[in-house]
């Protein structure tokens, strides 16, 4: 037997931005819980909405599986005495187990004869189970701070105000969060403020829907919203931009999503667009519009929670809201206009960046050396490298950013083209930001480039340097996301910059550091380690990163060249025979202390498995070596693929360590060869599987 099962619980308006995490922790610990208790469904959906957090389970079965086990206990040796009776150790198995002491029998498990019961256990009944599963599952979301209201005892994110449970057609005996099970919900605030009793469970979305003016499907109501947003932007030859989290949040805020367009006045064009935008996401959550290139139209989409008989009026109300919003940017736009960015730079001497690494002023002077040093190695436009990298952080005191923190760098790039500023300085004030997330783009600049670099090898140098290290836990200063970024600019941007050159210069620029030589290897190798994972992520084996990294290498654009490289060498089936072949190499030289300096004599190659080997080693050496110059380790690895054959020959034929000591040497020399090949690359040897 089976029915499908319903709870829904009503409360005060959730947290918009956190409704959807509540609706996927809800239903995933649901689901866990059933599981757990071995209860079969086919079927199990979330729903959410801004008074509502529900959760239907189809064909759940009735109650859970009965069981037969088998316990075994002492031996039967110690379980009857001498006369055939029961000892204490086995009565103590009989009580535990709920057996007569009479119906105690011994069996053989495989080793021994032990007293054995074999126990059956009825099935638990379902709706018995169910207030402690969806009391454990409302327990364990994802709330930073629970509340609690009137004089109850009861806390949750916000006030509970019914709670319905239907097990098929019947209500479910529970109290959860003080409130008893029912079969009862409630429709739209306006178009249906009536409660709504539900007949069964698998009535829940229809009838909510199409009585109570609910749409409780999460997923449904984003994609009508999606859908009349967009719709909404065609019938004023516009494109509707829809930032997904901003669909989230809106999709939180409503139960039956209504779409409506209006106008605010074309002057606010003059305001950089994404101050406009920011207004409109951030504050009034609208939806922008933008023409067929991509610039900014004078409309914008808000969702409203009802169908008005007069759409008009609301339209209206929204333009008035906008209204003050826009001109506040206009405002600030204009006010910041008439203070240069070079002049703002003396209020950053108040404005603390870190007790001990100073103010942000001073970090923009070592900002502004370290700068200067990369564009110097770059052989690029110093002047600009250092003029951007003294003004990056002075529209921080702007008014507009003041207003918009999402403004920062974006602003700072409308007031350096306002200064008369040069176009590379003025896009590095938005591009120094450049990665700001996973997989975001690039600075398009020189400058922007130097600058990205700079600030955030600054601020990572300054931050280990002063014993502040990333936990696993925390990461104040987002360190790992600035070393992911520096990487990706050094590799993306194909600049071939040592890292541990560039960190010894940012190091030297802070005088207040507790962490002495040893910095520079310190921070090296985590952000080295933090290149381990992002060839992880990208699917490359971590022996082929660890072949590349046991050269310990320091320039990130000649290592992820070299990880790619071996990556498709180890594709190649002659791959792991040489990768074999070196670790065996490896640990003959490591066993005869061998040093790189061995030269092979050829009058002491006596078996044509050693010669053959010496002959194709020097003709690889010839061919590979300007592959090597050119940093073409791909073709490189390639070619000496096919000494594959010749060095499998020399290790069936050749004794290496054979009692003739000039031989010996002379073999020894030999393999050093073959290994210093494939050294030029990676260390190939650790290719081969480790053993379990």
């Amino acid at each position: 037997m089976s029915a499908d099962f319903l709870v829904e619980l009503g409360t005060e308006e959730l947290p918009p931005k956190a409704l959807k995490n509540l609706m996927t922790s809800f239903v995933e610990t649901i689901e866990a819980n059933l599981k757990a208790e071995e209860l079969s469904f086919t079927a199990i959906k979330p729903f959410a909405a801004p008074r509502r957090l529900a959760v239907l389970v189809e064909n759940l079965a009735s109650e859970t599986p009965s069981k037969s086990i088998t316990v075994w206990g002492p031996p039967a040796a110690i379980a009857f005495d001498k006369d055939g009776q029961p000892t204490k150790a086995a009565l103590a198995f009989a009580e535990k187990n709920g057996i007569a002491a009479s119906e105690l029998k011994a069996e053989s498990d495989g080793k021994a004869e032990k007293l054995v019961a074999r126990i059956n256990t009825q099935g638990k009944k379902t709706v018995e189970l169910l207030e402690g599963v969806v009391s454990d599952a409302l327990a364990k979301l994802p709330i930073a701070k629970r509340m609690k209201w009137g004089s109850k005892r009861e806390e949750f994110v916000r006030p509970v105000h019914w709670l319905v449970m239907l097990f098929g057609s019947d209500v479910v005996n529970a109290n959860v969060l003080g409130l008893q099970a029912g079969r009862t919900s409630r429709g739209h605030r306006f178009h249906y403020n009536n409660t709504i009793d539900l007949a069964k469970a698998s009535d829940y979305a229809s009838v909510l829907k199409n009585t109570g003016y609910v749409v409780a499907d999460f997923a449904e109501r984003s994609a009508s919203i999606k859908e009349q947003v967009e719709a909404e932007a065609k019938k004023v030859g516009g494109v509707a931009v829809i930032d997904p989290s901003l669909l989230d949040e809106v999709t939180a805020l409503v139960e039956w999503p209504v779409a409506l367009t209006g106008k605010f006045e074309e002057r606010f064009l003059a305001v950089p667009a994404e101050a406009l935008i920011a207004s409109m996401k951030e504050h009034q959550k609208y939806f922008h519009v933008v023409d067929a290139g991509g610039k900014l139209k004078n409309n914008f989409i808000t969702v409203a929670n009802l169908n008005s008989k007069d759409a008009s009026q609301i339209i209206a109300g929204n333009e008035r809201v906008i209204r003050p919003r826009l001109s506040d940017a206009a405002f600030f736009f204009e006010t910041d206009k008439k203070t240069t960015l070079a002049s703002l730079r003396e209020r950053l001497k108040t404005i603390v960046f870190q007790a001990q690494l100073g103010t942000i002023h001073d970090k923009t002077e070592r900002v502004a050396k370290l700068a200067g040093h990369i564009a110097k190695l770059l052989n690029t436009d110093e002047a600009s490298a250092v003029r951007a990298a003294q003004l990056c952080k002075s529209d921080l005191v702007t008014n507009m950013v003041g207003e918009f923190d999402d403004m920062q760098g974006i602003a700072g790039y409308y007031y350096a083209l306002n200064d008369g500023e040069n176009a590379e300085v003025a896009a590095a004030m938005n591009e120094q930001y450049m990665p700001r997330f996973a997989g975001d783009q690039l600075p398009a600049t020189i400058t922007g480039t130097i600058i990205a670099l700079a600030d955030r090898l600054d601020t990572i140098s300054g931050i280990f340097g002063i014993g502040q290290q990333p936990t696993g836990s925390k990461d104040p200063f987002a360190l790992r996301r600035a070393s992911i970024a520096v990487l990706r600019l050094l590799v993306e941007k194909n600049l071939a910059l040592d890292l541990r050159e560039l960190l010894t210069f940012a190091k030297a620029q802070h005088t207040n550091l507790t962490v002495g030589d040893e910095l520079v290897e310190q921070v090296l190798s985590y952000m080295l380690d933090r290149f381990r994972a992002m060839f992880e992520d990208a699917q490359i084996p971590a022996e082929v990163f660890q072949s590349v990294n046991a050269k310990q290498l320091s320039q990130p654009l000649d290592i992820n060249q070299r990880v790619l490289a071996v990556n498709e060498f180890s594709k190649l089936p002659q791959a792991q025979a040489l990768a074999a072949a070196n670790k065996r190499v490896s640990n003959i030289l490591s066993k005869q202390n061998a040093t790189d300096s061995g030269v092979v004599h050829n009058d002491l190659l006596v078996d044509d498995a050693e010669k053959n080997l010496a002959r194709a080693i020097s003709g690889k050496a010839e061919l590979v070596t300007p592959l090597f110059a050119k940093r073409e380790y791909t073709k490189a690895l390639a070619a000496l693929a096919d000494l594959q054959p010749v060095v499998d020959a020399f290790f069936d034929n050749v004794m290496v360590m054979c009692d003739d000591q000039k031989l010996q040497q002379n073999r020894i020399a030999l393999l050093q060869q073959l290994r210093a090949l494939f050294l030029e690359v990676a260390d190939i040897s650790f290719l081969v599987p480790a053993k379990n």
